[in-house]
Order: C-alpha cells, then sequence, then structure tokens
C-alpha cells in the first residue's frame, strides 16, 4: 500500500514566502544546540524540538499553532524531522502545513548562506 505523499514546499519557494508579509508560523523542529549553528531570523518563527513535540503532543504547539487552518511551514536540518512532523500534523487534522524539503542546509546551499551550516 503506498505512503501518502506528504506536503511540501522547496526552498526557492519558501524563500519567496520569507519575504511576504503573509501571515504563518515557520516551525522550527530541530533541537535547541543546532540553532546555535544555523537559524532563519524571521518573527513568524517559533522553535519547538521534535523531542518535545513527541513527549507533549499537540500541547505543545504555540498558540498561533494550535488551530487546524494553521499556515505552518515546518523546517529541520535536512527535510526528514519536518517531513515527520508535517505528516503527523497532517493525521491529526492541519490543513495548512507544508514541510520545506531539504531542511535549512538546503536552504543554506540554495538560498542565503548566512544562515549557517552544521
Amino acid at each position: 500500500m503506498p505512503s501518502k505523499k506528504i506536503p511540501e514546499i522547496t526552498v526557492e519557494e519558501f524563500a519567496k514566502k520569507l519575504q511576504s508579509q503573509d501571515q504563518f508560523i515557520l516551525l522550527d523542529v530541530r533541537e535547541t544546540w543546532e540553532l546555535d549553528f544555523a537559524r532563519i531570523i524571521d518573527n513568524r518563527l517559533e522553535n519547538l524540538a521534535m523531542s518535545r513535540l513527541a513527549n507533549d503532543g499537540v500541547k505543545a504547539l504555540p498558540d498561533l499553532a494550535r488551530s487546524h487552518e494553521s499556515e505552518i511551514y515546518v523546517l529541520c536540518h535536512h527535510g526528514i524531522r519536518s517531513a515527520d512532523v508535517t505528516g503527523w500534523l497532517v493525521s491529526q487534522g492541519w490543513k495548512n502545513v507544508l514541510s520545506v524539503s531539504g531542511g535549512i542546509d538546503e536552504y543554506a546551499r540554495k538560498v542565503d548562506s548566512s544562515v549557517g551550516f552544521y
């Protein structure tokens, strides 16, 4: 039985979204220590480590992300954790959630190297 495709956005598409004034949540699911190496600076950013989300479930989500209608972009290092979290949120009823394909590493390589690498 084929698995459902995880909704994704490319780093190039995501860069355009970041330049917009649109309201959305950038949910960075990397661990806190990872932020020291690479980080996107944006007032729509919320850091919620996947480990905390795994422990606390939806109650760990920031208030703005709790609506099933919230527009959420999920980011991690290479796109694996963000895909997992995106799939989980979709399975919980969220409708407007996308994983940033390739994560912050691909974003740094293709869009903005100033965010850092690790």
